[in-house]
């Protein structure tokens, strides 16, 4: 059985949460999906109509906040009365807070930031190493369960499977002893907000440094017009100031899911492939034929984009 970890943000659930329920989907195993905190009853019967063995939520009036502390006493509590195979995480900022030193308590394996799943006996799990330049299969020994946390956007919450008939939603009051809670709760930590939220963009047109120059970024805001697209950009573009900073994809941007990712003269650096491998068909256009880009795409077309999109355009023109 696996134990899925959910996370919630300002009442709601994160979408990582149903990234991670899709990983585990993909092991075509029990599943069971942990809610921690007060007051989540509306939140356990949205994860209930999706493919699960059971909803558990874990409540403790110390468990209204966030802290690392809390979660590990409900988790270990969790853990001993479910005796799961594994444990997934979102690999988020919070989730680095507390998953160490959970497995540190159990005195058990953690994978981190995975990006996929190789199943088998044993099954592996798949994460970049060297700063992206190659992937490893990492085969987590020792007792179950094992800690596996995925980076955010390795699976597409799309791909989430529907039960036919609703799980069932068990309260878990858990113990936790006077002094567990040794911190005191703070706002949790908040990305900088973006004016463009380019995860919730169906389409999107992304410019890399092939476009050479500010002022050819028009041609790419016009492919982005015709296709109802947004446009976006790898980080050399937006540190060079042609387009806002709102518009980066990528470990330092933003990470987006489209259904279509039309990439224009970007190489493929495994930082901005990190935000935008998830989409759901790439489209490259570069004329490098080794560019890693064409690793990930769908369909590549090798060329220059100074002439490849006037005559894309002028096909949807017709």
């Amino acid at each position: 059985m696996t134990l899925v970890v959910s996370e919630t943000r300002n009442g709601s659930l994160d979408r990582t949460t149903w990234e991670v329920i899709a990983a585990a989907q993909t092991l075509g195993l029990p599943i069971k999906v942990l809610i921690i905190g007060v007051g989540v009853e509306d939140l356990a019967k949205e994860i209930s109509g999706f493919d699960v063995a059971e909803v558990i939520v874990a409540r403790h009036v110390l468990l209204e906040s966030y802290t690392a502390d809390g979660y590990i006493a409900a988790l270990a509590e969790v853990v001993s009365k479910e005796s799961p195979d594994r444990i997934f995480l979102a690999h988020t900022y919070q989730s680095r807070d507390f998953a160490p030193r959970l497995a540190a308590k159990l005195n058990r394996a953690i994978v981190t930031d995975c990006v996929g799943i190789k199943k088998g006996e044993p099954t592996s799990f798949v994460r970049p190493m060297f700063q992206g330049k190659l992937h490893a299969d990492i085969l987590p020994l020792g007792d179950n369960p094992h800690l596996i946390t995925f980076q955010v956007g390795a699976f597409r919450s799309d791909k989430l499977i529907r039960g036919t008939t609703a799980a069932p939603v068990t309260h878990l009051d858990v113990r936790i002893g006077p002094g567990i809670i040794r911190q005191r709760a703070e706002a949790p930590f908040q990305e900088s907000r973006h004016e463009v939220d380019l995860s919730k963009a169906k389409r999107i047109v992304a410019v890399g440094r092939g476009i050479k120059s500010q002022e050819h970024i028009a041609l790419a805001q016009k492919l982005a017009q015709m296709l109802d697209a947004e446009i976006a950009a790898s980080r050399p573009i937006c540190d060079a100031g042609w387009l806002p900073m709102d518009r980066q994809v990528g470990s330092s941007g933003q990470t987006v899911q489209p259904k279509l990712y039309v990439a224009l003269g970007i190489s493929g650096a495994i930082q901005h492939l990190v935000g935008m491998k998830g989409s759901g068909t790439i489209v490259a256009i570069n004329k490098d034929k080794d560019a890693p880009i064409f690793e990930v795409a769908d369909y590549g077309v090798l060329g220059d984009l100074f002439e490849v999109i006037p005559a894309l355009m002028d096909e949807l023109e017709h």
